[in-house]
């Protein structure tokens, strides 16, 4: 039974290992962002000189807003860097703000801020907003594929509760990462964190 316990442990690191593109994000994308569209002054053309417009793009990030309309939805997103499995990287930089439009109804209920969601489809050039007070350029992507992701899972280790034994003394060693040569094995617990919405 410890066995079977202690294979959890690189079972997990070997799923998130082994991690791959969903089949609707797979393709073709030409390797921009938002941010550089944008600089490039209306999306028409990169800095390098390539053409921007009419390219196809696969970017994600997080839901800031969701705007049903009457034959499209359009989100605004908040661009994140992709990892291998294209799925955006939480962290504290940002791509720059993009508009996402796809035909349809999508419920804001379901698609929430702050959830990550990535997007595949065609640069078609940009649009004006405001962010606050400032006025905002924004990309825009008439979007074939619209891919939520579900919640990151939490992973939990449970320490060695009986750190000491009393015929043995403090059990020591490398199995337990300094928790001890007996006992029973820490535990790993799996669950969705009840705050994390990406």
């Amino acid at each position: 039974m410890w066995c079977a316990r202690w294979l959890a442990v690189p079972a997990v690191l070997s799923l998130a290992a082994c991690a791959t593109v969903p089949a609707p994000l797979k393709g073709e994308f030409a390797a921009t962002t938002p941010s550089a569209v944008v600089g490039a002054g209306g999306g028409d053309r990169a800095p390098s000189g390539a053409t921007t417009r009419g390219e196809r793009v696969r970017w994600g990030g997080e839901i800031i807003k969701v705007e049903p309309g009457r034959d499209a939805t359009c989100f605004e997103i908040l661009g994140r860097e992709l990892d291998g499995s294209a799925r955006p990287v939480a962290r504290d930089t940002n791509a720059g703000r993009f508009i996402a439009c796809r035909g349809g109804f999508y419920d804001p209920e379901v698609f929430v801020k702050g959830r990550s969601m990535t997007v595949t489809g065609t640069l078609a050039g940009t649009q004006r907003g405001r962010v606050g007070e400032f006025d905002y350029t924004y990309p825009r992507v008439e979007a074939d594929v619209v891919y939520l992701w579900p919640k990151r899972p939490l992973v939990v280790q449970q320490r060695d509760p009986w750190p000491y034994d009393p015929f043995w003394g403090p059990r020591f060693g490398p199995y337990w990462g300094g928790a001890g040569w007996w006992g029973p094995p820490p535990v790993v617990i799996i669950k969705p964190k009840p705050d994390a919405k990406h």
